[in-house]
C-alpha cells in the first residue's frame, strides 16, 4: 500500500467510553499530520461494510476498539488483507490479530481490587485518586505477520513484551 493510504480506527458507536478514545486518537493524528478515518460501527453486523470501506480506501493501518468483536474484526482484516490492523486489548495478537498494545490486565485488576477493599472499609469512591495504567504489554502475532507478507523489524521484536509464533 501506498505511504500516503491513511490509517483507519474502527470505533464502537455503543460504547459510551468511544468519545474519550477518539479524544486520544483524533488529536494524536492531527500532531502527525495524517488524516485518521473513522469508521464507527454498534455492532458485528456492521463490520462487512467498515472493513469493506477501509480496504476500498486502501487504509495503511487499522486500530479495532478494544470493545468490539476482535475475532471477526480479525478474520475481516485477514479477508480484504489490511495491516497491521491493532487493538488496546493483549487477546486481540492472541486470538490472531497482528499485534495489540495494552495495559497488563492483572495490574489493572488488583487495582482495582484495592480500590474495593478501601470502598468496603469506609472509603468514599470520590475521595480516591484516579489512577492509570502504568505497566503496558506490547503482543506480536508472528503467525499473522508471516499470512500477511509483513516484516517486523527487530526493533520493534525486542520491545515487544511477547512474540506469538
Amino acid at each position: 500500500m501506498a505511504a500516503s493510504a491513511p490509517p483507519a480506527v474502527l470505533a464502537n458507536a455503543a460504547d459510551p467510553f468511544t468519545k474519550s478514545y477518539l479524544g486520544h486518537i483524533e488529536p494524536a493524528g492531527k500532531t502527525l499530520g495524517i488524516e485518521i478515518l473513522t469508521h464507527m460501527v454498534r455492532g458485528v453486523d456492521e463490520f462487512d461494510a467498515a472493513f469493506a470501506a477501509m480496504a476500498k480506501a486502501r487504509v495503511s493501518a487499522v486500530v479495532v476498539q478494544g470493545s468490539l468483536s476482535r475475532q471477526r474484526a480479525i478474520e475481516l482484516a485477514l479477508k480484504h488483507r489490511l495491516a497491521p490492523v491493532s487493538s488496546t486489548t493483549g487477546a486481540f495478537a492472541e486470538a490472531g490479530g497482528l499485534m495489540s498494545y495494552a495495559p497488563i490486565l492483572a495490574d489493572v485488576y488488583r487495582g482495582a481490587a484495592v480500590y474495593v477493599d478501601k470502598i468496603l472499609k469506609g472509603a468514599k469512591p470520590a475521595d480516591l485518586p484516579v489512577q492509570q495504567p502504568t505497566n503496558f504489554e506490547l503482543v506480536i502475532n508472528m503467525k499473522t505477520a508471516k499470512a500477511l507478507g509483513i516484516k517486523i523489524p527487530n526493533s520493534i521484536l525486542v520491545q515487544a513484551t511477547k512474540v506469538i509464533g
